[in-house]
């Protein structure tokens, strides 16, 4: 059973999304919050595989929510999903860059969402990579490569890692990347994997944005 937390401040919606859920096979809704604050409380108590994240609301929004949420997760952090009402949201790429795995648009169907939430809880790539890449190459030419903090050190990577970071940012899936190099798709996972680990990310999506913060993949390249 995938574990899931629905957070949307519009009752309607959360509740949509929670009558769904309980009625498909495989998932469990182990709560419901109003608020970022709210979820990153029930987060700590239920411990959900994924949560299913709304982006704007009152008070603590997602970023916020989402940036607690897996800093104070004490083993396995869960997958955060993003909702939001338009793919080129500024508040999206903040959250991807926080370490949301993905995003998903509101008004999707409702087997496109279970199997979002499914690809998730399963480690797979970001759900619509191609428009996940649309939205962080929008923001990351808009605002360049200035952060709050400094990048990570990409000098800590082997070459086959900054070329494995290179062709994911770049929007191909694990099995394009694997035929490309020559490689086999568990390598593929490997390397990414280490690749997270030396930098200190949570999400492929979070690997994507630094790559395009840090230049090593530059928007319209």
């Amino acid at each position: 059973m995938t574990r899931v937390l629905v957070v949307d401040d519009q009752f309607l919606i959360r509740a949509g999304l929670v009558g769904l859920l309980e009625a498909a096979p495989g998932f469990e809704v182990v709560g419901e919050a109003a608020d970022g604050a709210e979820a990153v409380r029930l987060a700590a108590r239920t411990r959900p595989d994924v949560i299913l994240m709304d982006i704007r609301m009152p008070g603590v929004n997602g970023i916020e929510a989402t940036e607690r949420i897996l800093a104070e997760a004490p083993d396995r952090a869960p997958r955060i999903l993003i909702l939001t009402t338009f793919d080129l949201d500024e508040y999206v790429y903040g959250a991807l860059r926080a370490g949301a795995c993905g995003f998903l648009l509101k008004d999707s169907g409702p087997e496109r969402l279970l199997a979002a939430v499914a690809a998730v809880d399963g480690g797979d790539a970001l759900f619509a990579p191609s428009i996940t890449r649309r939205l962080i190459e929008a923001f990351a030419r808009q605002h360049g490569p200035a952060r709050k903090d400094a990048p990570p050190d990409l000098g800590v990577l082997t070459s086959r890692e900054v070329e494995v970071l290179k062709l994911t940012a770049r929007g191909l899936s694990n099995l394009e990347i694997a035929h490309r190099l020559g490689i086999s798709e568990a390598t593929v996972k490997t390397h990414l994997n280490r690749t997270m680990t030396k930098l200190g990310l949570d999400s492929r999506a979070q690997a994507v944005v630094v790559a395009y913060e840090t230049g090593l993949v530059i928007p319209g390249g």
